[in-house]
């Protein structure tokens, strides 16, 4: 099983604050079942020896080289990992992410983090919860990229629409004078599901994760009529959960998180269309690096495997180059590092899901 450390919005944003003289990246692919425990620790080694041999400041190195071999030398930490480590170290504090996505080896130097292909981990990440409702009971069910399916405990949860109504049974007659029949019945299911989403508020305050309800009608309709979370999607999983396991709605639910994500990149290619029409979309590279720089841009696709050697300057001017080996990220990092730090979103992406072909999209706040 994977062991994963996945870093969220808000600590990417914290990182891409960080600058000082000597920032490390080290991109290491890894096996989380291995027959050679040693084989991962060996690759990062190698990786973070020529690392240090780009580092001409004799304390920087010293204070890199202590970091790195603390993490070297702790056998435990090597015995669980993902499909790739992503090491960020500057002479003094170093960081750790351990992710479920499989990225190339990869190591850079710079006065920041390259952060890029960090951020694929987050843009469209496997994990939702799933809450399967039933008028017989219900039950929350967290599904991640790595690990299996398990019902999450919440102590609060009713166990049933009838005990929640005090009754043995949902078909009981209500006393005269009240709702009955089918509307009575509804009532009660509509009570039911807003006491289940009281009890997730404090679960889901705060989270920017998708939530997916498994349940037949009514219950479907009448719970999205009291759910106050905005992450709950549009599309449900039929049929009754009682009679599917944790791992059949997690089955089920990668398969609407996938139409979920491809939906997202839809409607923001038709987003970019009108936004370009109202000159408010670009894929120029030289363009988006001013906008960003002045935070005019909303929302970007950037190319997680394209490198755009060069850097841009504190008023956003692009200067190209010809090589980034074991330099500063990149163009396309530190445009992706600007837009996060004037608060617009950056999704990583491959290639075939940029509009236009080109390896940077950005939609913009307003035109230039």
């Amino acid at each position: 099983m994977l062991t994963t450390d996945i870093p969220t919005r808000s600590e990417l944003k914290s990182l891409a604050t960080v600058v000082d003289n000597w920032c490390v990246s080290i991109y290491t692919p890894t096996e989380s079942d291995t027959a050679n425990p040693d084989q991962n620790r060996i690759a990062f080694s190698n990786q973070a020896r020529r690392v240090l041999d780009l580092v001409t400041d004799p304390d920087a190195r010293t204070a890199l080289q202590e970091e790195f071999d603390v993490l070297i030398e702790d056998s435990e930490f090597w015995r669980y990992q993902a499909k790739t480590l992503v090491v960020l170290a500057t002479p003094r504090r170093i960081r750790t992410y351990r992710l479920p996505n499989q990225l190339s080896a990869t190591e850079t130097v710079g006065d920041r983090f390259y952060l890029k292909r960090l951020l694929r981990t987050v843009t469209f990440p496997q994990s939702a919860f799933v809450l399967a409702l039933a008028e017989g009971g219900v039950r929350l069910v967290e599904v991640s990229a790595d690990r299996p399916a398990r019902t999450v405990h919440i102590p609060g949860l009713p166990t049933s629409a009838a005990d929640y109504a005090g009754k043995a049974s949902l078909g009981d007659r209500a006393p005269k004078g009240r709702v009955q029949g089918d509307e009575g019945r509804k009532m009660r299911v509509r009570q039911y599901a807003r006491a289940i989403d009281t009890e997730l508020r404090d679960l889901l305050a705060g989270r920017d994760i998708p939530l997916i309800l498994a349940a037949t009608e009514p219950s479907d309709s009448l719970y999205r009529s009291v759910s106050t979370y905005d992450g709950l999607l549009a599309e449900s999983i039929p049929g009754n959960p009682e009679h599917l396991s944790d791992q059949d709605l997690a089955d089920r639910s990668r398969e609407i998180l996938d139409r979920y994500y491809a939906t997202q990149l839809t409607d923001w290619a038709d987003l970019m269309d009108k936004r370009r029409s109202e000159g408010r979309a670009s894929t120029d590279i030289s363009d988006l690096a001013r906008a960003a720089t002045a935070g005019a841009v909303d929302s970007v696709l950037v190319d997680i495997d394209a490198s755009v050697p060069g850097s841009i300057s504190p008023e956003g001017a692009v200067v190209f180059a010809d090589s980034t080996d074991g330099e500063a990220p990149g163009v396309l990092d530190e445009i992706s590092r600007r837009v996060l730090l004037t608060g617009g979103e950056v999704f990583a992406v491959r290639a075939a899901d940029i509009p236009d072909g080109a390896n940077i999209a950005g939609v913009l706040r307003y035109a230039p």
